[in-house]
């Protein structure tokens, strides 16, 4: 028989629901039910403004979503899951106090200043294993009890788990994206005793109050309840929600491909999840919380079957998409086509200018080609001409930091990486994918592109029983289903990928022109 599953996929920029069958002889086919935009929405208040996620119009293209998943047949199960840290505050009455804020907002600068002076950074490491990201969740929850509603609050629901309650009903919180809020021992995976004591007695927020039972993923939540959408199973019994690895991250690396792509058995694999975001990382059993790993400011975030994400949270293709919307707003309005964007990115002179895609002048929304002359001209490097040397500046740079997080991934961890592979939007990138594998001297496997919503969907399988085994298992059906693309990388491209990371690290010592002469250009 075939199995149908709905996977409600939403990113920082783009949400969607699709669906996948798996058929009889273990094949897994994907097709997109509806897709929607999301972004923060800057909304004014008294004293200021802030950025806010438009969450009842997500709502709304779920419930879109699901309604067409409905009307092509059974849907066996319902699986969502989104980006981490942010949430959502229920009253007694359970309804939603206001949309919940955007990581992206600045609002918690004098947040974490409490925080650091209650729990140390070092000590604070070495509790949650948590890179510092001043948007955590923790850092959050502690700003808002300066706001009038905290007075209202009762509970906290991550947004994934905020979706599945306005679906079922029910109040749950899946340990993936509980993760990155930094509330969390990654060794006993449940909410840390002591820091939940910390915020309470030392800072006067009330956390323990408002957080929801944890549970792992495949975990099945309750039957999905959508008033006119009729959701049924191929038995006829209402489709169920599973609490799948709800963090997209979680979810995109239950998918990567990885059994048999490298010869060494005591070699791991390396993922890059590319996206909005790029995470990059090793897939380990334990996590680390040496001083060391601290300073390199990588995070332990939990992933499927007791796995840990050993990982490196940067810019991913958040800067290229500030910038072609900020052409299009210049073009009037013209979109450019991905053709276009490619061909321009890979005519470019390479190597020409590059920056660090992590300063934090890169984080919030506005002018990013503004940002990036500014950086260039501080760090001594030529400012782009065209849209093809600023396209190109970004995919490089970056590579730049693909590279060295997967080198310090491996230091850290101890961890051999036989092979990288890059799912999501950014292995459909080719220049991407190969300049990773000449930076690295590490072959790349890309896809699957989908790999967040086929994490998703295996998940949901195994847990309604139409699948089993562990993860290697789940990641034989990606195997089956998926067409992957292999980069060898090119002889003796390491060393120029050398000279690259010592110009980011070490803007004005190492002239641009050295390397660009270097690659013939």
């Amino acid at each position: 028989m075939t199995w149908t599953v709905a996977a409600i996929d939403l990113g920082a920029s783009s949400g969607r629901v699709l669906i996948g069958t798996l058929s009889a002889d273990g094949v897994l086919t994907v097709d997109e039910c509806s897709r929607f935009p999301n972004a923060p929405v800057r909304v004014p208040f008294d004293s200021g403004d802030d950025l806010q996620w438009d969450v009842l119009s997500l709502w709304e293209g779920i419930r879109a979503g699901l309604r067409e998943a409905a009307r092509r047949g059974p849907v066996d199960a319902v699986g969502i899951d989104t980006w981490g840290v942010d949430y959502g505050l229920l009253d007694a009455d359970g309804r939603l106090l206001g949309n919940p804020m955007s990581y992206r907002s600045e609002r918690t600068a004098t947040a974490v200043e409490r925080v650091h002076s209650a729990l140390p950074p070092e000590e604070l490491y070495a509790l949650n294993g948590i890179q510092f990201q001043p948007f955590n969740t923790m850092f959050q929850l502690v700003a808002d009890t300066c706001l009038a509603r905290d007075a209202l609050t009762r509970q906290m629901l991550l947004i994934p788990d905020l979706l599945g309650y306005w679906l079922t009903g029910q109040r749950i919180c899946e340990v993936s994206n509980a993760s990155t809020t930094g509330l969390i021992d990654p060794a006993t995976r449940r909410w840390s005793p002591r820091i939940l004591t910390t915020l309470r007695e030392g800072l006067h927020a009330d956390v323990p109050a408002i957080l929801p039972p944890l549970v792992e993923p495949g975990t099945v939540v309750g039957p999905v309840h959508l008033g006119s959408v009729d959701l049924r199973t191929h038995t006829g019994a209402p489709s169920p929600l599973i609490a799948v690895a709800s963090h997209d991250t979680a979810s995109a690396v239950v998918a990567v491909p990885a059994t048999h792509d490298h010869s060494d058995p005591g070699a791991t694999f390396g993922f890059i999840s590319s996206g909005t975001w790029s995470l990059v990382g090793v897939e380990l059993d334990a996590p680390v919380r040496t001083p060391a790993s601290r300073r390199a400011n990588f995070t332990n975030e939990l992933g499927l079957d007791g796995t840990v994400r050993y990982l490196k949270n940067i810019t991913g293709m958040w800067v290229q998409q500030e910038c072609l919307r900020q052409w299009r707003d210049e073009d009037a309005g013209r979109q450019m086509p991905w053709p276009e964007v490619t061909a321009e990115t890979e005519a470019a002179t390479p190597m020409r200018t590059l920056f660090d895609v992590n300063d934090p002048v890169f984080a919030a929304p506005g002018v990013m080609t503004t940002r990036i002359d500014e950086w260039a001209e501080r760090a001594g490097e030529p400012i782009p001409r065209h849209r093809g040397e600023y396209l190109r500046s970004i995919t490089e740079s970056l590579v730049v930091a693909y590279r060295r997080a997967l080198r310090e991934a491996t230091r850290l961890s101890g961890s051999a990486i036989g092979a990288v592979h890059v799912v999501g939007g950014g292995s459909k990138n080719r220049l991407l994918c190969q300049l990773t594998a000449d930076a690295t001297g590490l072959p790349v496997v890309a896809g699957p592109v989908e790999g967040t919503a086929v994490g998703n969907m295996l998940v949901q399988l195994r847990a309604i029983g139409a699948l089993r085994g562990g993860l290697d298992a789940l990641r034989l059906v990606v195997e089956r289903s998926v067409e992957t693309d292999h980069y060898a990388p090119t002889p003796g491209a390491e060393v120029l990928w050398d000279e690259a990371e010592r110009r980011v690290l070490n803007p004005r010592r190492t002239p641009a022109a050295a390397v660009v002469d270097g690659l013939g250009s």
